[in-house]
C-alpha cells in the first residue's frame, strides 16, 4: 500500500484529497495545525484503518515515521480574510513550510505536488492566464502577504528539482466550490450563500463587471491527482474556463436561492483582480483533463451543503466586520 501525506487535511480540499486517495487504496496521513482547518471535515475518517492524523504546523521540522511516496502540500490560509488576519504564518507556511516539506521528500525519495494558486498572476494584464505569463502581482499590497508566498514556493520547489533531482509537481488552483467550504472564508460563493440563507442582501464589491471562473470540487480533485501521477514537472492550471461577472453570478444564486435579496454595491478593495479564467490547453494535453461539473449541477450540491448547516454555524460565521474584507 502506497503512502501519502497531504497536508492542509482538515481543509476544503485537503479533506477531499484525503477521500480520493483513501478511494484509490492509498494510506493516508493527514497533517493540520487548525488555524484555519476544520476537524469536522475528518470526522468520517476516524475509524478508517488507512487514515492516520497528525496535528502539526509545517513551520516546524516535519517528521514521519517509515517509508513515504507521496507529499501533497496544501497547507496555507487560502482566502483574503485569512490572510489578512494571519499574514505572518501565510508568509511562513509559504517559505518556511515548504522548505520543510521538500526536505522531507529529498530525504524519503518522495515525489512532492505543492499546491500554488491563480493569484501568482495577480491582476492580469493577459487574459486568460497562460502557464508562461509571470504576473502582475504588487509585492507590497495587502494580497501580496498570499501571493508572494506562493510565487516563493514555486521556486523553491523548482530549485530542489533542479538541484537535488527531486520529483515536483506544482498546481495552479483557479477558484474551486463545493462542500465543506466555510461561510466566513469570504470568497464569493460562501459569501453570497451565507447572505441568501441568512436573508441579507448580496453584497458586491465594484460595479460586479469584474469575472471569476468556478471550477468543482471533484474536477479540481481529479487535475491535482491526474498531475500528481503524472511526469510534467512545471506549474499546471487547473480550473474551469468559463468565465462569469460577478454582476451575473449574483443573479444566478438569487436565482438558485429562491430568495429576493437586494444586491448592493460597495467600492472595490485594493489590487482585486478585474478578471480571472484559466487557459487549461496544457491540462487538457499532458494531463488529458478537463472540468466535467457544470456550474449549475456543482452550484446545486454546494447549496444543498449549505443549507444542511444548522443555525448556529451559520450565523456564527458571520463577521461583523465581514464587508471590510476582500474577497476573491
Amino acid at each position: 500500500m502506497k503512502k501519502v501525506l497531504i497536508t492542509g487535511a482538515a481543509g476544503f480540499l485537503g479533506s477531499h484529497l484525503c477521500d480520493r486517495f483513501i478511494k484509490e487504496n492509498y494510506h493516508v496521513i493527514g497533517m493540520d495545525n487548525f488555524i484555519t482547518g476544520d476537524k469536522k471535515n475528518l470526522q468520517h475518517l476516524e475509524n478508517n484503518p488507512n487514515f492516520e492524523f497528525i496535528e502539526h504546523d509545517v513551520t516546524e521540522f516535519v517528521s514521519i515515521e517509515g517509508g513515504l511516496d507521496y507529499i501533497l502540500h496544501f497547507a496555507s490560509p487560502a482566502s483574503p480574510i485569512d490572510y489578512l488576519k494571519i499574514p505572518i504564518q501565510t508568509l511562513k507556511v509559504g517559505s518556511l513550510g515548504t522548505h520543510n516539506l521538500l526536505g522531507l521528500a529529498k530525504a524519503k525519495k518522495a515525489r512532492i505536488l505543492i499546491a500554488s494558486t491563480s493569484e501568482v498572476y495577480g491582476d492580469p494584464l493577459v487574459h486568460p492566464q497562460t502557464e508562461d505569463y509571470y504576473g502582475n502581482v504588487n509585492t507590497i499590497g495587502p494580497r501580496g502577504v498570499y501571493d508572494e508566498a506562493k510565487r516563493f514556493q514555486e521556486s523553491i520547489t523548482m530549485a530542489y528539482h533542479r538541484f537535488h533531482g527531486l520529483e515536483t509537481r506544482i498546481v495552479r488552483i483557479f477558484n474551486t466550490y463545493g462542500p465543506r467550504m466555510r461561510l466566513n472564508d469570504g470568497r464569493v460563493i460562501p459569501a453570497f450563500m451565507g447572505q441568501a440563507l441568512r436573508g441579507e442582501d448580496l453584497t458586491i464589491f465594484g460595479n460586479g463587471m469584474q469575472t471569476r471562473s468556478f471550477c468543482y470540487v471533484n474536477d479540481q480533485v481529479e487535475g491535482i491527482y491526474n498531475l500528481l501521477l503524472s511526469d510534467y514537472s512545471y506549474p499546471v492550471n487547473i480550473g474551469n474556463p468559463h468565465e462569469i461577472t460577478i454582476k451575473d453570478f449574483a443573479e444566478e444564486i438569487i436565482k438558485l436561492t429562491g430568495t429576493e435579496q437586494r444586491v448592493i454595491y460597495k467600492d472595490l478593495p485594493v489590487d482585486d483582480p478585474l478578471q480571472r479564467q484559466p487557459d487549461i490547453s496544457l491540462a487538457k494535453k499532458v494531463l488529458n483533463w478537463e472540468p466535467k461539473v457544470g456550474r449549475e449541477e456543482g452550484m446545486k450540491k454546494t447549496f444543498e451543503y449549505f443549507k444542511s448547516l444548522s443555525k448556529e454555524e451559520l450565523y456564527k460565521s458571520e463577521h461583523k466586520d465581514f464587508n471590510n474584507h476582500i474577497r476573491r
